[in-house]
């Protein structure tokens, strides 16, 4: 028993190090009505600061996405590592709004070079005959991550001094202490080549993967935009409008979607792959109506329970997406296919989010959501009907 612990033990740890990593890129979360407070700016700045993040992980995914294959998992996460610790010293050095855009687009970056390499590592860590496990403990320290950040900081900024400092100042020493935890595990890359082997990676989309693709893409980036509009201006609504002041209350209904997510991801194995899509929509487009009665309401039960809801849709969806997708695509093309998908869902992190924002000036937070709910859910039913409609024809050829 205490060797199969040991024998765990390295798989543990590089899942500790990816959440941490992740934690770093949804910590700024609960504490931007505080920056608003302080800078003065408008929703249309807050969305466009959380944005900034998205196009930094589209960047890395474009420009070095074959980086952990080329130079090494370690010498990646390490570079990952380098960037979250500059992300935090960033908002710790913040005095204007210069220093939020660059320091989510370090964090950006940071997952970007995090996401796939971590997830991989994690699995190469794991004993033999425990790929199974190891997906579970990258899939929990990926999204479970990002749910810990906004929960840390809320708590951090309600109970404790310094709100805009201390979350940054304790992500900061997480930080280092994850480089030496990094620093002592194996390298499992045996062929490495120099920083200048690494390439871009076009998006490749080949005849054959089209028909999988599009409904996968289509959920892939309602369910992403879903969290983007979570986490960039749900704690400004619950403070404005349901006068929720508590900064730990707003990051914990942030951090209920992540938890959620992660629960949508592990119930992908049960339902199987081929159903999954089909609910994850269904379950998606539920969690939008839920925030849709949210907004025209005001109860915050509801906002919970669309955090929840649409959490759990976005996990079931995205990863019977990234399965439907990574199966239909040749051996050859797997990595760029898939790394096109992420493309379009990290678009669905931006492009929606900053649309909100243009729309909260002349509409107010609530009409602005409302336009943005009613727009993902004809993109989320359109995708469901196509799916249906594929698997009758299937059927009944």
């Amino acid at each position: 028993m205490q060797g199969e612990r040991q024998g765990w033990l390295p798989c543990l740890l590089g899942g500790a190090v990816f959440v941490v990593c992740m934690a770093g890129t949804t910590l700024p979360t609960p504490l931007y009505p505080l920056y608003q407070e302080k800078f003065g700016f408008s929703e249309l700045t807050v969305t466009v600061v959380y944005a900034v993040y998205a196009f930094g992980v589209i960047a890395v995914l474009l420009l070095a996405g074959n980086a952990s294959d080329t130079i090494g998992r370690r010498p990646t996460l390490l570079w990952g590592l380098g960037f979250s610790a500059a992300s935090a010293i960033c908002f710790l050095c913040a005095d204007t709004v210069g220093w939020l855009y660059a320091g989510r687009l370090l964090s950006g970056l940071s997952a970007g070079l995090f996401t796939g390499a971590a997830t991989v590592y994690v699995m190469e860590l794991a004993p033999r005959g425990g790929e199974s496990r190891a997906t579970l403990v990258a899939t929990a320290a990926n999204m479970g991550g990002l749910g810990c950040g906004p929960l840390l900081a809320g708590v951090l900024a309600e109970y404790a001094p310094e709100p805009l400092l201390l979350p940054f100042a304790v992500h900061l020493a997480l930080v280092a202490v994850s480089a030496v935890v990094l620093l002592r595990l194996p390298e499992t890359v045996r062929e490495r080549k120099p920083l200048s082997a690494v390439r871009p990676r076009r998006p490749a989309l080949p005849a054959q993967v089209r028909a999988a693709f599009v409904p996968a893409a289509i959920a892939s980036f309602v369910g992403f935009a879903l969290f983007g509009v979570f986490t960039s201006v749900s704690p400004a609504f619950l403070a404005r409008y349901l006068h929720v002041d508590n900064h730990a209350v707003s990051g914990l209904v942030v951090a209920l979607a992540f938890f959620a997510s992660t629960a949508g991801q592990l119930a992908v194995g049960r339902v199987g792959v081929a159903r999954s899509l089909t609910l994850g929509c269904a379950v998606l487009f539920a969690g939008l109506v839920l925030l849709a009665a949210a907004l025209y309401t005001d109860l915050l039960v509801l906002i919970v329970l669309s955090a929840v809801v649409g959490g759990a849709g976005q996990g079931l969806a995205f990863r019977a997406a990234l399965s439907s997708v990574a199966a239909a695509a040749p051996a050859g093309q797997r990595a760029a296919v898939v790394s096109t998908l992420f493309v379009v869902a990290y678009t669905g992190i931006s492009i929606p989010v900053i649309g909100v924002g243009l729309l909260a000036d002349p509409l107010g937070l609530e009409g602005a959501g409302l336009v943005f709910i009613a727009c993902m859910l004809l993109l989320v039913a359109s995708a469901a009907a196509y799916l249906i409609r594929r698997q009758v024809t299937v059927r009944n050829p």
